[in-house]
């Protein structure tokens, strides 16, 4: 067996964790927080290594992504009775030493499901019917992170669906209609789904000086955090809105604000290169896919990490509302740290029978409109 590493996805990836755990170490993590993190990133490097030297042409079966799909819907379900409750979500399995969220590793399963949905339709793409089987597989996960409530998580699936439905080549007009539907499910959310500290999330985004000693606070003390960093930040552990605990969650949700308090714009542009490369390794890796599940694979991996980076720093800088979702590979936690090194491990271990065209199935081509 060829030995097979993707260093220009390992090393830029690895690089982002440092600069987590760094920020972690600088702002005095509590309870060692970043002592903990670095046992998850050895843990996820074993994790790359051994999936990258696997032969995963196997996921392409029907059965494989069936039993992968069920077992993640059952994790998420099995929740509702024993999951642990976590800042008011019920997302947690708590085996006491460590704790494991499933909905990381439920939008892993997505990706594949949608992958091989898609690569065997490629041609039919355009029919509704597809985009609406699609979208229930998907719809279910994404009530089941709804109900927990895992808002964040459920936003994640649902533009991973999008997006892989658009790279699959859907015409225009039904991306038109797919936003027409969209529009009406929030309507519908809005006035019979979201809980009030929901609305009030989204209220405070519109406006976010209306209530900044309340629901606008976390919103607030991050702009400041960001802004204050300047062009060269104030230095590694000299960052006062975190050290003195304005800045609340400033490991996992509000990581990239104290990043940025700390590096200042200079250290931000490094980050956003960083996630650049592995963005673009992915969209690379996709077009030598050896068939369409690999290309889609790849293109929903990036589209994960995408929506992620995308909220997160939106929320950080006030753009967005805020959600509570990580930054990929840099906020604290082992579950989405464990299943994002496994993604690229993934994609490592696809490119080396991609490039070496063993690929049991003929080469097709993945189109976007």
């Amino acid at each position: 067996m060829r030995w097979s590493i993707d260093w220009f996805l390992l090393v830029p990836a690895v690089l982002i964790t440092l600069f987590g755990l760094i920020t972690m170490w600088s702002i005095g993590s509590e309870g060692g927080l970043a002592s903990r993190q670095v046992v998850w990133l050895a843990v996820s490097l074993v994790v790359f290594t051994v999936i990258s030297q696997m032969d995963l042409r196997f996921l392409r079966r029907t059965e494989v992504v069936v039993g992968i799909y069920v077992t993640a819907v059952g994790a998420l379900l099995l929740l509702f009775s024993i999951g642990s409750v976590f800042q008011g979500a019920q997302s947690w399995f708590n085996f006491g030493f460590f704790a494991i969220q499933p909905a990381d590793p439920a939008k892993l399963a997505v990706i594949i499901l949608l992958a091989k949905y898609f690569s065997r339709r490629h041609i039919e793409i355009a029919h509704l019917r597809h985009i609406i089987v699609s979208g229930l597989y998907v719809g279910v996960m994404v009530l089941l992170l709804f109900l927990q409530p895992d808002f964040g998580g459920a936003i994640i699936v649902a533009g991973v669906w999008g997006a892989m439905v658009l790279v699959a080549g859907i015409p225009i007009r039904r991306l038109l209609l797919l936003a027409g539907i969209g529009a009406g499910v929030l309507f519908l959310l809005w006035n019979f789904g979201f809980a009030d500290y929901q609305k009030t999330r989204i209220l405070t985004f519109l406006n976010p000086l209306a209530d900044v000693q309340g629901a606008g606070y976390n919103a607030f003390q991050s702009t400041i955090a960001v802004g204050s960093g300047g062009i060269l930040g104030k230095g590694v552990g000299y960052g006062t809105q975190s050290r003195l605990q304005f800045l609340p969650e400033h490991e996992t949700d509000f990581i990239f604000a104290a990043f940025a308090e700390e590096w200042g714009l200079v250290g931000v542009m490094i980050l956003l290169t960083l996630f650049g490369l592995i963005m673009y390794r992915l969209q690379a890796n996709a077009r030598m896919g050896a068939t369409n599940f690999e290309s889609l694979f790849a293109f929903g991996v990036a589209a994960i990490f995408l929506v992620h980076a995308v909220v997160h720093i939106g929320m950080n800088i006030g753009l967005l509302p805020v959600t509570g979702l990580t930054l990929p590979f840099m906020s604290y936690g082992g579950s989405h740290l464990l299943t994002e090194y496994a993604m690229l491990g993934m994609i490592s271990a696809m490119r080396r029978y991609n490039v070496s065209g063993r690929s049991a199935e003929p080469q097709e081509v993945v189109g976007v409109s």
